[in-house]
């Protein structure tokens, strides 16, 4: 297969992970002894999307020091039977089973899975409310909320395997189920384009007790109508992105912009760039996003393995590591471990993780 066939999409929001690629480029773990907690990852088994325990760990072992990792969800593993609001218990329970392995310390020192994001439909309403406790119960404590995906575009953008309706975050029915977060101390992962963040903002300030993390920067898409566009996307999501930030329940997670809806073209090389190219490319989000949010509330993320077709897990936190080269020790401390532990809250010594 040609290296042009190859970087092929295999699916609507994936593109393929392509070890021999990967390899043509190698660079030296940078700050080596800083420790990581990735607030943002996947665990998957379907065709063409293997990532499990064991390839995790393969990438969390290559030289980042990775103490501990918290799952969201990604539809999988769900029961093929039951009520249809508990049918998301499977991946709950899969995942928890999962934390446990790595609990134990057979499988080295990082703690995988420490903290669960699952996924309640929120649009069951007050039935959501039993669903998400369920989802508790069966985490071992590890629950720490939930993620509905809300990505939607009328020109028919796919930024995710999901098929969230229009206006997800307004609906009325949606917004009777989001009232439980708060009650049961629970968050919410926000998973939408740049379009939509008028959306997310309406939402923050409805319900100011929730706790709200905005995944993947918010999500400036790069690709269908926005191709070749970027300086106009950038100046539309920028404004939207500070106004959020004025919402003090708002967090967000820098990365995901490795996937091919951001409309980088990193992936296409004959070889893989390097940490630097990556940063120079992701530099003027990450900025406005650190000078918005600031780096309390904000947190780094590795969004693997999806953004594996984009570059290696090395590569990827080397390139997180340089932009934040100018930080001081503390700031860093924050967007590497701190404020996903906080905003989360994941005590890590509660766990016997020592950083």
């Amino acid at each position: 297969m040609s290296d042009a066939s190859a970087v092929q999409r295999i699916s609507n929001d994936f593109l393929p992970v392509r070890p021999d690629w990967l390899a043509r480029h190698a660079e030296p773990v940078i700050e080596p002894d800083l420790p990581i907690v990735d607030p943002h990852h996947h665990l998957m088994d379907s065709p063409g999307h293997r990532y499990l325990l064991p390839e995790f760990l393969d990438d969390a072992g290559s030289g980042h020091r990775l103490v501990a990792s918290l799952f969201v969800e990604c539809r999988v593993f769900y029961r093929p039977y039951g009520a249809d609001d508990r049918r998301s218990l499977g991946e709950t329970e899969f995942v928890n089973g999962v934390a446990a392995m790595s609990a134990s310390g057979a499988y080295g020192p990082t703690r995988a899975c420490a903290g669960i994001i699952g996924n309640v439909d929120l649009r069951f309403g007050d039935r959501a409310g039993p669903a998400l406790e369920a989802h508790a119960a069966a985490a071992g404590g590890r629950f720490r909320g939930i993620r509905n995906v809300a990505a939607w575009h009328k020109d028919g953008i796919k930024a995710t395997t999901a098929n969230p309706p229009q206006g997800l975050l307004l609906r009325p029915d949606f917004r009777q189920g989001f009232a439980w977060l708060a009650r049961l101390g629970l968050t919410f992962d926000a998973w939408l384009l740049h379009t939509q963040l008028g959306d997310l903002i309406d939402l923050a300030r409805a319900f100011p007790d929730t706790t709200i993390i905005c995944d993947h920067i918010g999500g400036p898409a790069g690709i269908g109508p926005y191709a070749g566009r970027r300086s106009d996307v950038f100046t539309e999501w920028e404004a939207a992105m500070r106004t959020l930030s004025r919402c003090p329940n708002v967090n967000v997670k820098l990365g995901g912009m490795g996937m091919h809806v951001m409309g980088f073209d990193f992936h296409m090389g004959e070889r893989p760039v390097t940490s630097e190219v990556l940063a120079d490319g992701w530099r003027p989000y990450v900025d406005v996003c650190l000078d918005a949010f600031g780096p309390d509330r904000a947190m780094f993320e590795s969004n693997f393995p999806v953004d594996k077709g984009s570059c290696s897990w090395v590569v990827l936190w080397n390139a997180f590591k340089r932009l934040a080269s100018g930080m001081s020790a503390d700031e860093k401390r924050a967007l590497f471990m701190g404020t996903a532990c906080r905003v989360y809250g994941l005590d890590l010594a509660a766990q016997g993780i020592a950083v």
